[in-house]
């Protein structure tokens, strides 16, 4: 199997009805609930072993992973031989024990170790890590040496956030390319079905710090998809620094300061004297989802980030999300015109629970695929931590690093405070800042609705960064929707930051 071969049978299958894949399952394994179904372990002494440095387990089909999935092993020459199933392969848990299930019941998909050069000393000869999932619809999760899984990425998004209901494609069947023995790098060919459309991709795949997957896609829509979400993220946001951050939102009583996967979107755009980075934190909260979109041509890139990166903002030892991966997707500019028109969307779904991914990010473009004419794609996705990084452009311009909002009434404060006078506090911090004061620098600030007065740009001696404040007075009445609120560091007029483009 290549990834040319595999193109080939996604236009076939796309050129035939869609058969959903079996989702039928044994009595003792559609019954279980999330413990019964935590408690089947795959036996690593089973691993499948592909060169020095990887090895790949593989998950059991019951509880919400219903659906079986294909796996094949493509060894470097010969054709391609599937992996069986075997009862053997998995401790099976007090709840299944002594029972066995027939060869035909699969898998539910796959799950890739690697032996990290630096890989600590106690750790025994050869100990190979989990870095990369693929489990569930099109969701895969991708992780670097020393973080923790965080949000995931997709194959492919279908009418997230429209009225009749999201479409989720499905891997159906992965062939795992027996990588040459010293390899640092692995591929991985997947095959993609739905009622909409059927697909081809290939993963290259190069872990470390950063880990980086490169892909490649064939599209063949059987019918035209309106919505179309290309390169997808979906990650989680309960709440942050200035609680949930929606208008009128409850706040959450929980001992923990922030609880997110991720806290902003992303998103860089243009090129030269206009290039613009812009920083969206994410908010939850309120009364019903909502779709923002950002244009972008051309578009250098998004992602769905957690720059808030210390355990005081979190105090949760075991989620650890302070160490939760970002992820940036950089479109190929040399393959083809499939992000060259359209917008950056993100989808927030209001919601008060910890496990649920409520964050969507992915570019649609500006007019529906059509069916019967193939779209391809390439792009590159990479884990972030601590920025700066190299991966994510313009790195001249100074980040936002918080958003605070407050009451302006310092001095003299109401009892309660007037919902009229807002304080906006935004953090910068960058390697381009001025290391003092510098008369040159200003804040450029703008509002959707109400007005912005007394922006001020401060140098902030304890952290090295700029500080601006400005202060919002809201409309009068108050619009239904999200007012947008930017603003940005310049010095002189030239932009010395990204531009922070926030919901009030």
């Amino acid at each position: 199997m290549t990834f040319e071969a595999l193109s080939a049978r996604a236009e076939r299958l796309a050129a035939a009805p869609y058969a959903a894949p079996p989702a039928d399952l044994p009595p003792a394994l559609a019954g279980l609930d999330y413990d019964g179904y935590r408690g089947i372990v795959f036996r690593p002494s089973e691993s499948l072993r592909l060169g020095s440095h990887f090895s790949a387990q593989f998950f059991h089909r019951g509880f919400l992973q219903r659906k079986r999935v294909a796996l094949y092993l493509q060894p470097r020459g010969g054709p391609a031989r599937p992996i069986p199933y075997e009862s053997r392969l998995f401790d099976l848990g007090r709840r299944l024990a002594g029972q066995a299930f027939s060869p035909d019941l699969g898998f539910a998909g796959l799950r890739l170790h690697y032996a990290f050069p630096d890989t600590p000393a106690w750790r025994p000869k050869g100990f190979q890590e989990e870095f990369l999932v693929f489990l569930g619809a099109s969701y895969f999760r991708l992780r670097a040496a020393n973080q923790e899984y965080g949000l995931s990425a997709r194959g492919l998004a279908i009418g997230t956030g429209a009225p009749e209901g999201e479409e989720f494609p499905d891997f159906i069947a992965h062939w795992i390319c027996e990588p040459e023995a010293g390899a640092r790098t692995l591929t991985l060919l997947s095959l993609l079905d739905s009622p909409s459309v059927a697909g081809a991709y290939q993963f290259e795949i190069a872990p470390g710090d950063p880990a980086r997957i490169t892909v490649s896609a064939a599209l063949y829509p059987r019918r035209s998809i309106a919505r179309l979400g290309l390169a997808p993220l979906t990650s989680m946001f309960l709440y942050g620094q200035n609680g949930p951050g929606a208008r009128g939102a409850k706040a959450f009583d929980d001992f923990r300061p922030q609880v997110h996967d991720s806290d902003g979107l992303c998103v860089a755009a243009g090129g030269g004297a206009s290039a613009d980075r812009i920083w969206r934190p994410l908010v939850n909260g309120r009364s019903q989802p909502q779709i923002s979109a950002f244009a972008a041509k051309p578009l250098g890139g998004f992602g769905l980030l957690q720059r808030e990166r210390s355990f005081a903002a979190y105090l949760d030892v075991e989620a650890r999300q302070e160490a939760r991966p970002g992820l940036w997707v950089a479109p190929d500019p040399q393959a083809g015109a499939a992000f060259a028109e359209g917008a950056v969307q993100l989808f927030e779904i209001p919601s008060g629970e910890e496990y649920m991914d409520n964050v969507v990010a992915a570019f649609v473009p500006a007019v529906p695929a059509p069916a019967g004419t193939a779209l391809r794609l390439a792009y590159r996705l990479t884990t972030v931590g601590a920025e700066p990084v190299e991966s994510i452009p313009e790195a001249a311009l100074a980040r936002v690093t918080s958003t605070r909002f407050g009451s302006a009434e310092r001095l003299r404060p109401m009892d309660p405070p007037s919902p009229q006078r807002r304080l906006c506090v935004i953090d910068f911090e960058g390697q381009s800042l001025p290391k003092g004061v510098d008369d040159a620098v200003a804040a450029e600030v703008s509002a959707s609705a109400g007005t912005l007065h007394e922006p001020v740009a401060n140098f902030v001696p304890q952290t090295g960064g700029w500080r601006i404040y400005v202060e919002w007075r809201p409309p009068q009445p108050m619009p239904a929707g999200d007012v947008v609120l930017r603003a940005r560091l310049v010095r002189g007029t030239v932009p010395i930051s990204e531009t922070w483009d926030a919901v009030v």
